[in-house]
């Protein structure tokens, strides 16, 4: 039997801005499973991102996670943990929350890592790349050799070592092991001349490269669980195959676990098992492929899929869903069902806000609709003009090739 790897429970994330507070995440609960690919699709806006940051605690000020439960699977964490944190411990998981902060840290790498969206931002451009990864390499050797402190990690390299290894040649950080294996990662995810390239800087790289090294430094610390954050958005759609083949055959020769963030749906269709869909900072649906794609229960998830493109009728009109991602802006955010004022078939209840309600598919089939409980009754549908305020304009149906937060639509692009 499959066991829970990761198990979230009410999240949520803000930012406190000078505008107002943001609900970015909002009570958002799912549970990852050891070995399997899970997807979160949304819009954007839809706090996919802040959701994948929030699990690896790299949420920037102003933003602050404010509630919630990040429960990890790890028996020897769990038996280190409790001695110093036992409130956070609870079998074999442990509450990352409730960890120090340089015990959270300390996760980074072995136990979780991140592929971020835009490799070229994410790589130093003075550093030749294989050396970028081989820092990875070796910081992850050297925290093994001392898993519960985290002076392994850094404090052991201090000033003194770095002068001696600038009058020393051969004194430096890195080992040639750990060089090796950068060039082996560079190889493992595709790239050609693999010692070559190392020594190159990431402008002689192209997209898909960088794309590739960013795979490789991820798993220079042969991480439990990889958060793939929008890995191929800025990639042509013969590379993007390319990019997720990679993935696919990582993930099988080694079992890996994946959390995968995207506004694609086909990416979705190609790589997971299960998939939770995300709209205005909550998991609206979720269950798995064929739960979602084969029965979609709420409206929202309903129109992803009808933006869809079917290609056995190419003359077809897409199905845009109209009006555009709510404002998260607390003040401007009713209690209410945050899809309400672009729902077809909105309902007089729905102006509550709706409970998560089981799904006609797996077990693990729900969604946060009242149609999962009961069917559409048009006479207590709400007037059309209900939400007057609201925009036509359509956004989703089209991929403007824009990242995460600047505002693109869901695709099906593959």
């Amino acid at each position: 039997m499959p066991r829970d790897l990761l198990s979230v429970r009410d999240l949520t994330t803000r930012f406190f801005t000078q505008e107002g507070q943001v609900n970015a995440v909002e009570k958002v609960s799912f549970d990852v499973e050891e070995g399997e690919v899970l997807g979160i699709v949304g819009e954007s806006g839809s706090g996919k991102s802040v959701t994948a940051l929030s699990l690896v605690d790299l949420v920037e000020d102003p933003g602050r996670i404010v509630d919630g439960e990040i429960n990890y699977r790890n028996s020897e964490l769990a038996e280190s943990a409790s001695e110093n944190a036992p409130d956070a411990v609870d079998g074999d998981f442990v509450d990352v929350r409730k960890l120090p902060e340089r015990h959270r840290r300390a996760l980074r790498g072995p136990d979780f890592a991140t592929i971020f969206q835009d490799p070229a931002s994410s790589l130093n451009p003075s550093l030749p790349v294989g050396e970028q990864i081989a820092e990875a390499v070796e910081v992850q050797r050297r925290a093994s050799a001392n898993p519960r402190s985290t002076r392994s990690r850094t404090q052991s390299y201090g000033l003194g070592k770095f002068l001696l290894g600038t009058a020393l040649p051969g004194q430096g950080y890195l080992t040639e092991e750990s060089k090796a294996r950068a060039i082996e990662l560079l190889e493992l995810v595709g790239i050609p001349d693999p010692a070559e390239r190392a020594e190159a800087l990431p402008h002689e790289y192209s997209g898909g490269m960088l794309q590739r090294a960013m795979i490789a430094q991820a798993l220079a610390g042969e991480p439990e669980l990889l958060i793939a954050d929008e890995p191929t958005t800025a990639l042509d759609v013969t590379i993007q195959a390319q990019i997720l083949d990679i993935l696919g055959d990582i993930q099988e020769e080694t079992g890996m676990t994946i959390l995968l963030i995207t506004h694609n749906l086909g990416v979705i269709a190609r790589m997971c098992d299960r998939v939770g869909v995300m709209y205005a900072g909550e998991i609206v649906e979720r269950g798995s492929l064929e739960d979602v794609f084969d029965n979609p229960v709420h409206p929202y998830t309903q129109g992803l899929l009808g933006s869809i493109p079917d290609l056995e009728s190419a003359g077809g009109r897409l199905q845009p869903i109209e009006g555009n991602v709510p404002s998260l802006l607390d003040q401007e955010m009713e209690d209410r069902c945050y899809f309400a004022d672009r729902c077809p078939n909105a309902m007089e209840e729905c102006l509550e806000k709706p409970p998560e309600f089981p799904g006609p598919g797996s077990p693990d089939h729900a969604a946060k609709c009242y149609l999962a409980d009961h069917p559409y009754e048009p006479e207590q549908a709400l007037p059309e003009d209900y939400f007057d305020d609201e925009s036509s304009d359509t956004t989703v149906g089209r991929d403007d090739g824009k990242d995460d937060a600047s505002g693109e639509g869901v695709s099906a692009d593959d």
